[in-house]
C-alpha cells in the first residue's frame, strides 16, 4: 500500500486517478500530522520541503509540486536521499496566456482605471478613451508554450504578431503565422510588448533603460511571466515621462509588490501574481501530478522529473563521466549555436560504446535544452521537449576514435548553418574538448571562457589580450586555432570570473574579430 500525503488544498477532484487505486492511500491534511510513513507528498508553494521535511519521512519516495516553480522545495537535499522531485510544466499554460490577453485588453481599454472611476461615483466617459487591439503590432519576446498559445489568440483579433526567439526556425514561425526579428527589431516595431521566457542570465534585465529607449512612443507593455526581466526602475522611468502608454504587472523583483512604486503609476494595472490561479488550471496541475506519480508507482517513466532518478551504482559510476561530458558539450554548443535547430547528430567511439549510451544522450540533450526552453529539463524530459521544439536526434557509432580512448562527437544542425564538437573523457584528467567546429583544441570544460572567432592576421590576438590587460582582467589561460594561414581562426580564452556583457561587446568591436560568445559552465 502506497500512502500519498497532498497538502496545501491541493484540488481532491485531481487525484481521481490515485484515490480510485486500492493499492494507494491518500491523505489530505499537513506535513506536521502526517505519518512519517507516507511514499509520496503533493504540495503547492505553502509548504517548504527542506532537509530538515524531508529527514521526517524515511519512506519518502517522490514530491509533486502542483504547479512550475520549485523554490520551495530543496532540489539538492531531495536528490541526495534518492527522491525523485516532479512538477506540472503544462497545467497553467492555458491560464497565464488567458491572463496575459486579459490583461492586455485591460490595458488598452483602461478598463481597471474606469471601474475604479465609478466606484468614486464618477461618470468621465471621455477621460477612458481606449485603443483597439486591431491593426496592431504585439512583439512577443519567447515562443515558448505561453507565448504560441498566446499569438495563436492575437491572430484571431487580426493583429501583427512580430517574434523575437533565438531559437526559433523559420518553419515553426511559418507554421504559426507569426514574424522572427531580431530584438531590436521587435522594439523598435511593437505597439505592444509582452514577454514570456524564463528568468536567466540572458534574459534578466533584457528589457533594460537602453532597450525600453529603443522603443515607439506609446508603447505597452506587459510581463506574466518572471520578475526581473524589465529593469523596474527604468521601466518606471519610462512609464512616468510618458514615454509607454502604459505597463500591465503580473509579477515583480520582490513580492509582495505592495509598497513598489509601479503599481501606484495611473498608467499601471496590477495583479498579485495570479496569472496561473484559474480553477482549471488549479485541477489540471492536480490531475498532471497524480498521474505522474501513479504512474511512478507502476514502474512507467516519469515526464516531469526536476532531478535525476536513481541508477544502479555500478553501472552508474562507469556511465556517469561519459553523461558529464555530454552534458557539459551539450551547454556548450547551446551557448555557440544560437540559430533554431533542426537536428543534432551525435556519434559515440572507443569504450563509450561498451554502454548503453541513451543516458548520455539524454544528458547532452538536458545540457543543450537548460537554457533554451522555459521550463525546467533534465534526462528524463529533455527526449520530449526536443520533440516539442521541432528538431531530430540520431546516435551512431564508428570504429575511429581519432586516437583517443574515447570520443563524443556532436553536430548541431539549423537551417542555415551548423557547429561541431568533439570531446573525450580521459581517466585521471577529465573530460577534454578537443576539436570545435573543425579546429583542433585541447580545454579542460569548467568555468568561465569566451569563444571568439577572429580573421587570422598579425596583432588580433594581442590587442584582444591588451584590452583584457588594460580591463584588469587576468587571462587564466588560452587555446588559439586556425584552419589555414590568413583564413578564419579562433580563441578561447577562461578566466577566473565572468566577464561582463560590457566586456564582451568591446572584444566584438575589435578590429578583424568577427564573433565573440561567453561560455558558463
Amino acid at each position: 500500500m502506497f500512502q500519498v500525503l497532498a497538502t496545501d488544498s491541493i484540488a481532491k477532484e485531481g487525484l481521481t486517478v490515485l484515490e480510485n487505486d486500492s493499492n494507494v492511500s491518500v491523505i489530505y491534511g499537513s506535513v506536521d500530522e502526517a505519518p512519517t510513513t507516507i511514499d509520496a507528498l503533493i504540495v503547492r508553494s505553502a509548504t517548504q520541503v527542506t532537509a530538515e521535511l524531508l529527514a521526517q519521512f524515511p519512506s519518502l519516495k517522490i514530491v509533486a509540486r502542483a504547479g512550475v516553480g520549485t523554490d520551495n522545495i530543496d532540489i539538492d537535499a531531495a536528490s541526495k536521499r534518492g527522491v525523485l522531485v516532479i512538477n506540472a510544466p503544462d497545467g497553467n499554460t492555458i491560464s497565464t496566456a488567458e491572463h496575459t490577453f486579459a490583461m492586455m485588453m485591460s490595458l488598452l481599454r483602461r478598463i481597471p482605471q474606469a471601474n475604479h472611476s465609478i466606484l468614486e461615483g464618477k461618470w468621465n466617459r471621455s477621460s477612458f478613451k481606449g485603443s483597439e487591439l486591431l491593426g496592431k503590432v504585439v512583439g512577443i519576446i519567447g515562443l515558448g508554450r505561453i507565448g504560441t498559445e498566446l499569438a495563436k489568440r492575437l491572430k484571431a483579433f487580426q493583429t501583427d504578431v512580430i517574434v523575437f526567439d533565438p531559437f526559433l526556425t523559420e518553419e515553426r514561425a511559418k507554421s504559426l503565422h507569426v514574424q522572427s526579428v531580431s530584438l531590436d527589431a521587435l522594439l523598435t516595431t511593437s505597439d505592444i510588448i509582452t514577454v514570456h521566457t524564463p528568468l536567466t542570465k540572458e534574459t534578466k534585465n533584457l528589457l533594460s533603460k537602453e532597450n525600453l529607449a529603443k522603443t515607439k512612443k506609446g508603447v505597452y507593455f506587459i510581463n506574466c511571466a518572471r520578475g526581473g526581466i524589465y529593469d523596474e526602475e527604468a521601466l518606471y522611468d519610462c512609464l512616468k515621462s510618458g514615454h509607454a502608454a502604459g505597463c500591465a504587472l503580473d509579477v515583480f523583483i520582490e513580492e509582495p509588490a505592495t509598497n513598489n512604486k509601479l503599481v501606484h503609476l495611473p498608467n499601471v494595472v496590477a495583479t498579485p501574481h495570479i496569472a496561473a490561479s484559474t480553477t482549471e488550471a488549479q485541477l489540471n496541475v492536480a490531475v498532471g501530478v497524480a498521474q505522474e506519480i501513479h504512474g511512478f508507482f507502476n514502474g512507467k517513466t516519469v515526464k516531469n522529473a526536476i532531478n535525476l532518478p536513481s541508477v544502479p551504482g555500478e553501472e552508474l559510476q562507469k556511465i556517469m563521466p561519459f553523461h558529464e561530458l555530454a552534458k557539459l558539450s551539450g551547454q556548450i554548443l547551446s551557448q555557440v549555436f544560437t540559430s533554431g535547430v533542426k537536428e543534432i547528430r551525435l556519434s559515440f567511439s572507443g569504450t563509450i560504446t561498451d554502454h548503453d549510451t541513451g543516458l548520455v544522450t539524454r544528458g547532452l540533450l538536458s545540457g543543450f535544452l537548460m537554457q533554451r526552453v522555459d521550463r525546467y529539463v533534465n534526462d528524463i524530459n529533455a527526449p520530449l521537449i526536443a520533440k516539442e521544439q521541432g528538431f531530430t536526434i540520431s546516435e551512431t557509432s564508428r570504429s575511429e576514435t581519432y586516437g583517443y580512448e574515447n570520443c563524443l562527437q556532436v553536430e548541431v544542425i539549423g537551417e542555415h548553418d551548423s557547429f561541431s564538437l568533439q570531446s573525450t573523457y580521459i581517466p585521471g584528467y577529465g573530460p577534454r574538448i578537443v576539436n570545435m567546429n573543425g579546429y583542433v583544441t585541447d580545454f579542460m570544460p569548467e568555468g568561465a571562457m569566451i569563444y571568439i572567432e577572429h580573421v587570422d592576421k598579425p596583432g588580433v590576438i594581442g590587442n584582444v589580450g591588451k584590452l583584457l590587460g588594460d580591463l584588469d582582467i587576468n587571462i587564466a589561460s588560452m587555446q588559439v586555432g586556425r584552419k589555414k594561414a590568413g583564413g578564419e581562426a579562433i580563441m578561447l580564452l577562461t578566466f577566473d570570473h565572468e566577464l561582463t556583457k560590457e566586456t564582451e561587446m568591446k572584444i566584438r568591436q575589435l578590429k578583424d574579430v568577427v564573433s565573440a560568445k561567453s561560455l558558463a559552465l
